[in-house]
Order: C-alpha cells, then structure tokens, then sequence
C-alpha cells in the first residue's frame, strides 16, 4: 500500500491561538499521533504524562505525550499527541482517524469518509 499524507493542525486544550500544522503520514499502526517535541512546544501543548510505547522494529521507547485539538480534512477530534523526536515524521494515529469516521480505501488507498461514526 502506498504512503498517505494529510494537512493536521495540533492545538493546545484548551484552544489557543497558537498552533502547529504540518503534512502528516496516515499510520494505521500508530495508535497515538506523533510530531517533533519542538514543534509541539512551540504550539503550547505541554506534556501530560509519560507511556512505553513499541516502535515498528520491535524495541520499546518511552515517550512524553500531550493531549491535543487535531484538525484534519475539515474534522476536528482531540487526542493523544506523542512528543517525538525532533527528527520525527509527523504521524497520524489511527485513534483520531476512527474518530471522526474516516478510513483507508485500501483499494484505492485514499482517505475515505464513513457514513457515520460506529457506536456499535
């Protein structure tokens, strides 16, 4: 399957006028959002506390997380914001993308709308 970026603004809770907004890689494997420390501190958002998280080769990583306002494809939601490394491609988790209801066509792999949000 091929790579999916998405524009994602992260704003401080709660809402500032401060923000960061990058193009983030849709990870369906993430549970959590990811962006570079710096960035999120100059946004505002502070840490709230702190999770052992396993990376994609197996080795296990702790990790400061905030909690956030995540704007993306005209939908908002907030969630958990890692405080990667500053290094670090921004990461979309698949806790905001499900949501607002909002899904991978694996067919065509584009980000794609659901009709409603599950409560099932």
């Amino acid at each position: 399957m091929g790579l999916i970026h998405v524009t994602v603004s992260l704003k401080p809770l709660p809402q500032a006028a401060e923000s960061y907004e990058a193009l983030f890689l849709v990870d369906t494997g993430a549970t959590d959002s990811m962006a570079p420390a710096s960035e999120l501190q100059k946004a505002g958002i502070q840490p709230a506390g702190r999770m052992a998280y396993e990376l994609a080769n197996g080795t296990t990583v702790e990790y400061d997380f905030g909690l956030a306002v995540i704007e993306f494809m005209g939908e908002i939601t907030a969630g958990r914001v890692i405080f990667g490394p500053d290094n670090a491609e921004p990461l979309l988790g698949v806790t905001a993308l499900e949501s607002v209801g909002i899904m991978i066509d694996p067919a065509s792999q584009k980000l794609k709308r659901l009709p409603a949000v599950p409560l099932k």
